[in-house]
């Protein structure tokens, strides 16, 4: 029987181009793309916001154009996706703009990541979750590099990339160091609430960390028994239910005993049993409506035995 022979043929593009012309292909370019045709990088995890800043940079677009051209790559089907340069595709939206300069570069999906994470991470204000999140995705990206499951020690060394671990190359291009990277990434095991209290300040890193050992179930018992007593916890409480949870004695009167341990150089609190009050506010009223509500109340009421005084 005849083998079939196997030829290794030059494509059509080879065939009917020279070697400049396919070099000039591959070689990067400042293009106008129309904002139409450029999509978001997938599950982006830096907020695009309509601050002042925001507002600046728009009128700098109007003024003088994009001076800095965004980083984009193409996609299967034809279409661009951002790597780089969110914030300016708005600023060029909101300036009326159809189109911005970007620079088209090749690369892989992961390549993408790395590169989209390394060029946010500049930015001047970045929210604990938008942290978090960019680096577990960078992470998972080289680690797919390396041939490596995404679900291995983030202090796994990688042969692939000079015997290096993971948390090394993932510091390498941030201003972070290894451990504080190792905490950011546990961010991404808290629920959305509680990680939203992390970006307004109102829990700060170290006791974040600790809870996010927490199965999401007692999470959510923690952010119950946060609203009703109207308090976060301190590193010491959150080391604590972290302890009770891994012993498997982390319940709801657990949790309200700890936080309502006195913290130090906590500021004195007056409180009143919420079966007093709950008659007069719907079920799931936020503590502190509540508590503005109650101030409100008693400025009144004052106000008008100040009138009744004055009568007299």
């Amino acid at each position: 029987m005849a083998k079939e022979l196997k030829l290794n043929l030059p494509s059509a593009d080879d065939l009917f181009s020279t070697q400049e012309e396919r070099d000039d292909a591959q070689r990067e370019k400042v293009l106008d793309i129309p904002l139409s045709e450029i999509d978001s990088f997938p599950d982006h995890p830096f907020q695009v916001r309509m601050d002042e800043s925001m507002q600046a940079m728009v009128d700098s677009v109007k003024a003088f154009g994009i001076q800095t051209p965004a980083v984009i790559r193409q996609k299967e089907d034809g279409r661009y996706e951002l790597v780089s340069g969110h914030r300016r595709k708005m600023a060029c939206e909101l300036a009326g703009l159809d189109a911005m300069p970007c620079i088209v570069r090749h690369m892989s999906r992961d390549e993408a990541i790395i590169a989209m994470v390394d060029s946010n991470l500049q930015r001047e204000v970045i929210l604990p979750s938008e942290k978090a999140k960019s680096y577990q995705m960078k992470l998972d990206a080289i680690r797919r590099q390396a041939g490596r499951p995404s679900k291995e020690n983030s202090a796994t060394v990688l042969q692939n990339f000079g015997g290096k671990t993971s948390r090394e190359l993932l510091a390498e291009k941030s201003p972070d160091s290894h451990e504080q990277i190792r905490k950011y990434i546990r961010l991404t095991e808290l629920i959305p609430e509680v990680l939203q209290m992390v970006d307004a300040g109102k829990i700060a890193m170290r006791p974040a960390v600790e809870l996010s050992y927490l199965p999401k179930e007692e999470q959510q018992t923690l952010l119950d028994a946060m609203e009703s007593e109207d308090c976060t916890p301190s590193h010491v409480q959150a080391m604590k239910m972290r302890k009770f949870s891994q012993e498997g004695r982390l319940g709801e009167d657990v949790i309200v005993s700890i936080m309502q341990e006195e913290k130090p150089n906590q500021v004195e609190q007056f409180k009143m049993p919420k079966n007093r009050i709950s008659k007069y506010f719907a079920p799931g009223t936020p503590a502190q409506k509540i508590e503005d509500t109650i101030v409100k109340a008693l400025e009144l009421y004052r106000q008008r035995e100040r009138q009744r005084n004055d009568a007299r």
